[in-house]
């Protein structure tokens, strides 16, 4: 029996070495760690976790090695986008073969496709798998902002297409495909800074760059609002709205992601080149935000 996908997915990082390989014990030890906070679910290989600077086999294995740990205990969605059609569907076979709950894919991020080719790109993904498929729209890493009617068309006629992250920043867009594409599509949150929002206009879920750093805190803003307490709900948002404005504003999310990660006591490290970590100044303001949070476990 299918997952429910709903609720917030911390979207993970990926773990380095100080030589920017990936850290296969940090990355074991932390999907514990967000196992054991009881989150709804989580996304690996997202942009959060640098696909587009990993290498075939370092995708493939990451894939697999987090599945079996994960082991059925919480929904894994898996990012599995690539520049081309063909890849994409290799990636998102794989993903199925070895047991994801949900593929998550953006559009071919160079190439800039217009809306029909965007179309036969999903659709001929869709048609090569069985597995949920989360589309996801960011036009700010991908260079193209995909229209409602477009997003509510491949939902409808693509069976295996059930949900989009919608991470454009605009609130009518999460509305709208919520509305118009009831029965069919379900909306995940995919911009941090405006998670409320998006969960007031219908969104069921949220791929949260902030759940790697504060899981507890996304996971009781999201309860709170499944059960009506929405001023809980806002009291959260309002804790955690100042990182993810950071977030959101900075252009270093991973290595800000990254470094809270570390601070929290998890596995973080650096970022692939050209990715080059925080500043003294970014150093301090995110130290401000994490005390005020309120959420760091006391050193021993």
């Amino acid at each position: 029996m299918a997952k429910s996908i709903k609720g917030a997915f911390p979207v993970l990082i990926t773990p380095m070495d100080q030589q920017q390989e990936v850290d296969w014990g940090g990355l074991q030890n932390n999907i514990e760690y967000f196992v054991e906070q009881g989150v709804a679910g989580i996304c690996v290989i997202g942009s959060t976790g640098e696909f587009v600077s990993l290498t075939k086999e370092e995708r493939l294995k990451i894939c697999e090695s987090v599945i079996k740990q994960v082991n059925g205990r919480i929904p894994v969605i898996v990012g599995t986008a690539a520049e081309t059609t063909k890849e994409t569907i290799e990636y998102t076979q794989h993903a199925e073969s070895v047991g994801a709950d949900m593929a998550l894919i953006i559009n071919s991020y160079y190439c800039h496709p217009t809306e029909e080719e965007l179309y036969h790109h999903y659709k001929d993904i869709n048609d090569a798998v069985s597995l949920p498929i989360m589309l996801y729209n960011n036009p700010f890493t991908s260079g193209v902002d995909m229209s409602t009617e477009l997003m509510l068309r491949i939902g409808r006629e693509c069976d295996t297409i059930t949900h989009v992250k919608e991470s454009s920043g605009d609130i009518r867009k999460v509305r709208d495909l919520t509305r118009m594409g009831e029965g069919f599509i379900k909306t995940f949150c995919g911009a941090d800074d405006m998670a409320m929002e998006s969960f007031l206009v219908g969104a069921t879920g949220w791929i949260s760059v902030a759940g790697n750093t504060a899981p507890e805190l996304v996971t009781e803003m999201f309860e709170a609002v499944e059960r009506g307490d929405f001023d809980k709900a806002w009291q959260i948002n309002d804790r955690l709205l100042p990182l993810c404005r950071f977030l959101e504003e900075s252009g270093k999310y991973v290595q800000i992601t990254k470094r809270a990660m570390e601070i929290r006591g998890q596995a973080g490290g650096p970022s692939r080149a050209p990715r080059r970590g925080l500043t003294a100044d970014e150093e301090d303001r995110l130290n401000i935000l994490l005390d005020n949070l309120e959420v760091l476990s006391p050193k021993q």
